[in-house]
């Protein structure tokens, strides 16, 4: 029994430590980012989000907004890039289905919205 003392007591000397070191020692220090930075996979979890918010209310301007947030050429670009890696995850039927209609809408959005200083 007096071999376990030792050990539980440098056991929780050791916690003790870690966790003074790491709150007040060299915290960790929380930046700012944007979603841009996101994985692959993430960033497939962030389309479908939009896509659900699209299949809610059907906002085209809402959604172009939200996946531009991701970066890429342009939002239809971005919802196919995601489709790709939530079919590589294995999404379900009905989470590839919504990013499929928020892609087809963004695609109809990039068609039927004039280029950037175009005409008025």
């Amino acid at each position: 029994m007096t071999r376990w003392l030792p050990r539980l007591g440098f056991g929780i000397l050791g916690i003790a430590l870690g966790l003074g070191y790491g709150w007040k020692i060299d915290p960790v220090k929380f930046v700012d980012t944007t979603p841009a930075s996101l994985r692959a996979d993430f960033r497939a979890d962030f389309v479908l989000m939009a896509a659900e918010v699209f299949a809610a209310n059907h906002d085209s301007e809402a959604a172009r907004r939200q996946l531009a947030m991701l970066g890429g050429d342009s939002p239809a670009a971005t919802a196919a890039e995601a489709i790709q890696t939530a079919e590589e995850v294995g999404y379900s039927h009905e989470d590839l289905s919504l990013m499929q209609d928020l892609a087809r809408a963004m695609r109809a959005f990039s068609a039927e919205a004039p280029p950037p200083g175009g005409a008025p």
